[in-house]
């Protein structure tokens, strides 16, 4: 059973950046996808990012374009989020997540990590 670990949250001014990993206990060829999600109190869980394990493809909610960046580390089975330009409303439990489809509705997630960003 593939088991994901997240590190990197914490607190942050706005303007400022965080580099969240996640950490995969295994790449398998089927669950071809890795994406970052997030979750803020009293919110429904949103997408942020996701990357392809094979080409590296990346795609992108709107309102993370051009801050975070997703990318993966294949020997280690990780995929970073490198957040830059922090913004209060970033602030949430953020939860990687690996799936074989980029819908993710059967996917593995982590146990999430929290960013919260200050004004």
């Amino acid at each position: 059973q593939v088991q994901l670990v997240e590190s990197g949250g914490g607190l942050v001014q706005s303007g400022g950046s965080l580099r969240l990993s996640c950490a995969a206990s295994e790449r398998s060829f089927g669950l071809y996808y890795m994406g970052w999600f997030r979750q803020a109190p009293g919110k429904e869980r949103e997408f942020v990012a996701r990357i392809s394990w094979s080409g590296g493809s990346t795609y992108y909610a709107d309102s993370v374009k051009g801050r975070f960046t997703i990318s993966r580390d294949n020997a280690k089975a990780t995929v970073y989020l490198q957040m830059n330009s922090l913004k209060p409303e970033d602030t949430a439990v953020y939860y990687c997540a690996t799936d074989r489809t980029f819908r993710f509705t059967g996917a593995y997630w982590g146990q999430g990590t929290q960013v919260t960003v200050s004004s």
